[in-house]
C-alpha cells in the first residue's frame, strides 16, 4: 500500500460514528439538522415514481388528499413517540441495540437483512436520477415492464452514480445533514414548479379556475391503467404511514435520533413528510399526467421543468441514497467487527450499485417499501416491548445479554411467526404490518411472561 493510499485510509478511519457504543453528548446536533435531513431525504428521487404511480394506480383526487394528510400525520408521531424516544434514551443505534436485546445471533441476521433491503431501496434511488441524467446522453430510460438493464450504457451511468452516492454517505452524519440542508429547499422549488409548469399542458387556467376539474378529469381520474391495481383511500393512507416502517416503526432511525438533544426532535420529521411525502408526491402526479401518463422520471422532470428539473432529479436522488447507504453501513459494521464504518459503506455501495442496474427495484417500488418495512417490523416491535413494556411487567429486559445468550429464542420465534402469520392475513398488503406489530407486542410480552423467573414479579 503505497503511502497516499495509506494516508486516505487513516483520514477515513477517523470517521468515528459511534458505531458500538453511545453518542458522547458533546457530539448532540440542533433541531436544523434533523430538519434538513428529513427534507433532504424525503423531498427525494423516488418521490417522481411514488406520486405518479398513484396517478397509474387510479386513485381519486379526495382519497389522495385525505390518504396523504392523515397518513403523513400518523408517520411523523411513530418518529416522535415511537423512535426519538428510545434513541435518545439509548444514544444506540438500533443494529447494536439488537445485540443486547435478541442476542448476537439474531443480530446478524438482522442487520444483515437490513443492509440487503436498504441497499435495494437505496438502488432504487440511484435508478431514478439515471434516468434523468440519461437524457442528457441519450440513454433510453427502462420501461413499466422492465426487468433487466436494456443497455451497456444504462449499467454504465448507474456505477457512476453510485460511486458518486457512496463517496458522500461514507464522510457521516454531519455531512449528510449539511449536503441536505444546502439542496433540499432547491428540490422542493423545482418539484413545485414543474407541477405548476405541467398544468397549462393539462388544461388548466391560469386562474386556476377549473383545477378541480382537470383535477379529477386528467390526473387522479380514478381509472388505473392497464395492469395496475386501483388503491383507494385506506391503501393511500396506511402506505403514507408505513412506506418508511422500518425507520420509525422499525426503529432503524434510532441510528439518526441518538444524536438528538431531546425527543421532541422527531417532530422535525414533518419536515420531509409534508413537503416530499404530500406535496412532492402530488406535484409528479402532475407531472406524469401531463407526459401521458408514461413511467419515466428523467421525462417527467425535463417536460415539466427543462434542465433544472434534470438536475433536481439527480440530486434528490443523492440526497435520499446518502442517508439509506449510511444505515446499511452501520448495518453491516455491526457483523464485521474488524472493518471501520467506511469499508462497509464502501462495500454497501458496491452492492447498491450493482442493484440499481436493474430497472426492477424501482418499477415495483410501491411493493418492495411494503415489504421490507414488514419484514423488519417485528423487530422494532421486540425492541420495544423489551424498552418499554418489560420493565413495566416487573420482568429482567436485556436477557440475552445478561444471560449470555447468542439467541433469544423468544424474539425468533416472535420474528418468524409474525411474518409467518402476516403473510398469510388474507388481506392487502399495505394493511398486513399493523396487526402484525400488535401480534409481535403481545406475543413477545406474553413469552417473556412465561420464561420469567420466580424472583421477577409481575407488575410494575
Amino acid at each position: 500500500m503505497g503511502p497516499k493510499l495509506s494516508a486516505l485510509t487513516g483520514r477515513l478511519d477517523k470517521l468515528y460514528e459511534f458505531d458500538r457504543e453511545p453518542v458522547d453528548s458533546g457530539k448532540l446536533q440542533p433541531w436544523t439538522k434533523f430538519a434538513g435531513m428529513f427534507a433532504g431525504e424525503h423531498v427525494a428521487a423516488t418521490e417522481f415514481v411514488i406520486g405518479a404511480f398513484f396517478v397509474l394506480h387510479g386513485v381519486t383526487a379526495r382519497d389522495l388528499l385525505f390518504g396523504l394528510l392523515f397518513g403523513n400525520l400518523l408517520a411523523v408521531l411513530s418518529w416522535t413517540f415511537i423512535c426519538a424516544p428510545i434513541a435518545v434514551r439509548t444514544r444506540l443505534t438500533l443494529y447494536w441495540y439488537v445485540r443486547k436485546v435478541a442476542g448476537p445471533g439474531i443480530m446478524v441476521v438482522y442487520n444483515a437483512a437490513n443492509a440487503v433491503l436498504y441497499c435495494i431501496l437505496a438502488g432504487a434511488m440511484i435508478a431514478v436520477s439515471a434516468t434523468a441524467l440519461g437524457l442528457a446522453f441519450g440513454i433510453r430510460s427502462p420501461a413499466l415492464s422492465d426487468v433487466l438493464p436494456r443497455s451497456p450504457a444504462w449499467v454504465l451511468l448507474t456505477f457512476v452514480l453510485g460511486a458518486l452516492f457512496t463517496l458522500l454517505a461514507i464522510l457521516g452524519f454531519a455531512k449528510l445533514s449539511r449536503f441536505a440542508q444546502v439542496a433540499s429547499p432547491w428540490i422542493f422549488v423545482i418539484f413545485i414548479a414543474g407541477a405548476l409548469a405541467a398544468l397549462p399542458k393539462l388544461g388548466v387556467h391560469p386562474d386556476f379556475s377549473n383545477f378541480g376539474e382537470i383535477a379529477r378529469t386528467k390526473i387522479w381520474t380514478g381509472l388505473p391503467v392497464a395492469g395496475q391495481e386501483k388503491l383507494g383511500l385506506w391503501h393511500i393512507l396506511f402506505f403514507a404511514w408505513f412506506c418508511n416502517l422500518a425507520m420509525h416503526v422499525g426503529l432503524s432511525d434510532m441510528a439518526v435520533f441518538r444524536y438528538a438533544k431531546r425527543w421532541s426532535y422527531g417532530l422535525f420529521s414533518a419536515f420531509g413528510m409534508f413537503p416530499g411525502h404530500m406535496l412532492a408526491w402530488m406535484a409528479s402526479g402532475i407531472m406524469v399526467a401531463a407526459v401521458g401518463r408514461e413511467m419515466n422520471p428523467g421525462l417527467m422532470a425535463y417536460e415539466a421543468a427543462g434542465l433544472a428539473g434534470v438536475g433536481a432529479l439527480l440530486v434528490a436522488g443523492w440526497t435520499t441514497a446518502n442517508p439509506t447507504l449510511y444505515r446499511a453501513g452501520l448495518a453491516l459494521q455491526t457483523i464485521t467487527p474488524n472493518w471501520p464504518r467506511w469499508k462497509t459503506t464502501l462495500a454497501a455501495g458496491t452492492a447498491t450499485t450493482v442493484l440499481a442496474c436493474f430497472p426492477v427495484v424501482f418499477m415495483k417500488l410501491l411493493d418492495y417499501v411494503a415489504l421490507y418495512g414488514l419484514v423488519l417490523m417485528p423487530v422494532g416491535a421486540v425492541v420495544f416491548a423489551e424498552h418499554w413494556v418489560l420493565p413495566r411487567l416487573g420482568i429482567e429486559p436485556f436477557r440475552a445479554e445478561k444471560r449470555g445468550w447468542s439467541v433469544n429464542p423468544a424474539a425468533l420465534a416472535v420474528w418468524a411467526g409474525t411474518l409467518a402469520a402476516v403473510f398469510l392475513l388474507p388481506i392487502h398488503l399495505y394493511f398486513k404490518w399493523l396487526p402484525g406489530y400488535v401480534l409481535a407486542l403481545a406475543a413477545y410480552a406474553g413469552l417473556s411472561l412465561l420464561d420469567r423467573k420466580p424472583s421477577e414479579k409481575v407488575g410494575p
